[in-house]
């Protein structure tokens, strides 16, 4: 599926095609189905991902230029991955917090609980969801 699409969306210029108009692809091409899929995974824009491919084939000329683009969406991701930690550990608290008031059979005594009663990793998102 990622090659038709990255095929239609032009993302393919290297690849070599027969005089039929069939694909031929070379070892290194499977490397860059693999970088496109990962610059995709990652949200990279399909204009930086085409921009990445371009400057590769110009060659070394461009390497720092593609070190940025390459770094930009790093950064980009791992912003992402800290906002879905901390919605993760959100989702992790509300599930022992409802474990605990089944048990319980009421959300009372765990809704008033003190941070301090709370489990330690638990206790930043309370105060977070208390507006503290």
């Amino acid at each position: 599926m990622l090659l038709i699409h990255s095929d239609k969306e032009g993302l393919l210029p290297f690849v070599e095609r027969s005089s039929g108009g069939m694909r031929m692809f070379k070892e290194e091409d499977f490397e860059w189905l693999q970088i496109i899929g990962c610059l995709k995974k990652a949200g990279m824009k399909l204009c930086d991902i085409k921009s990445f491919i371009e400057l590769a084939m110009l060659g070394d000329s461009t390497i720092n230029d593609r070190l940025q683009l390459i770094v930009a969406q790093k950064e980009r991701v791992e912003e992402e991955i800290k906002e879905l930690n901390k919605t993760l550990l959100t989702l992790k608290f509300k599930e022992w917090y409802y474990i605990n008031a089944l048990k319980d059979g009421t959300t009372k005594n765990v809704r008033n609980m003190s941070s301090e009663e709370l489990p330690l990793e638990f206790r930043e998102v309370h105060k977070r969801l208390k507006g503290n």
